[in-house]
């Protein structure tokens, strides 16, 4: 009765047009389709000048309609017609102090519920004492078009056309939705835009050994880089549905020449309508998941 009742609620929030065919395994459609959002905090110890600097890491799935063309969310998806795709949008935030002044990083992504379509956009922002910078990464079908802005001369404004390969940035959604279509082997892939942004580097295409193994009840994807860096990332998700993000890590030698591995571990996972929680008597969701209350 419970579930009958949740897809009741799926249908009305969203329209038949815009999920069928879309969700890959069974039970996804109502799972995302809830009219809420999943929420997990992880511990974070995230490599800077040399150093471990621990922090909250953040990652927040939710569906939504979302134009293949204006490649924003919706506000009418009955009317767009054709041009609505169903995503799963990602909000990824790392929050952190390097010794007085503070990090705030959020990546965005943008991918088809099928699990498979490319990712159609995504933006990543920080803001530091120093200043902020942005990208934006758009889907134009035969090519990616990359714009940057930063306050630093040598790294923005910037536009870059790119080939249509597959993102890391893109991996988050895809273990989510479809982790069979996950790539192995070694390919061609674009470097995350967070950890471009930490090495001050442009992003570009690069080789990357892609491997998928498996746990007891999970999997973990590792991407060892082969070419432009050394870096090496491990995600770690459950088996099965809806693989929920178990935690990851990732190896690399900094700017300060120094090789340290970051580490982000789940602590806690919440579903919730958090875009109606907005009050101050709502702040007490924020110990539910871990998060300091702030002020």
């Amino acid at each position: 009765m419970k579930l009958a009742l949740l897809l009741l609620a799926a249908a009305l929030l969203f329209p038949k047009s815009l999920h069928a065919g879309d969700w890959p395994e069974p039970g996804a459609r109502a799972y995302w389709t809830s009219g809420k959002a999943e929420i997990s905090r992880y511990a974070l110890s995230q490599s800077r000048y040399g150093e471990l600097h621990a922090g909250d890491a953040v990652l927040v799935f939710v569906s939504e309609p979302f134009s293949r063309s204006k490649q924003v969310k919706l506000d009418d998806p009955v009317a767009a017609g054709d041009d609505s795709v169903q995503v799963l949008k990602l909000n990824l935030t790392k929050e952190f102090v390097t010794g007085i002044y503070p990090y705030s990083l959020m990546l965005s992504t943008f991918s088809p519920a099928d699990g498979e379509s490319p990712a159609l956009k995504v933006t990543m922002s920080g803001q530091e004492w120093c200043g902020q910078v942005y990208s934006q990464l758009n889907h134009r079908g035969d090519h990616l078009e990359l714009q940057d802005f930063s306050y630093f001369e040598s790294e923005g404004d910037r536009k870059t056309t790119l080939p249509p390969v597959f993102g890391e940035d893109e991996l988050w959604s895809r273990i989510r939705l479809k982790p069979t279509a996950l790539p192995v082997g070694k390919i061609s892939i674009i470097p995350g835009s967070l950890i471009a942004r930490l090495m001050h580097v442009p992003q570009k295409v690069e080789e990357a050994e892609a491997s998928l193994a498996d746990g007891d009840g999970t999997q973990t994807y590792t991407l060892q880089y082969l070419s432009g860096s050394d870096r090496v990332l491990r995600i770690t998700f459950g088996k099965a549905a809806p693989h929920l993000i178990e935690d990851w890590e990732e190896t690399y030698t900094d700017f300060s020449n120094q090789r340290l591995t970051t580490t982000a571990k789940r602590t806690k996972t919440i579903l919730s309508d958090y875009w109606r929680k907005h009050e101050n008597e709502d702040r007490p969701l924020r110990k539910q998941l871990d998060l300091p209350p702030d002020y």
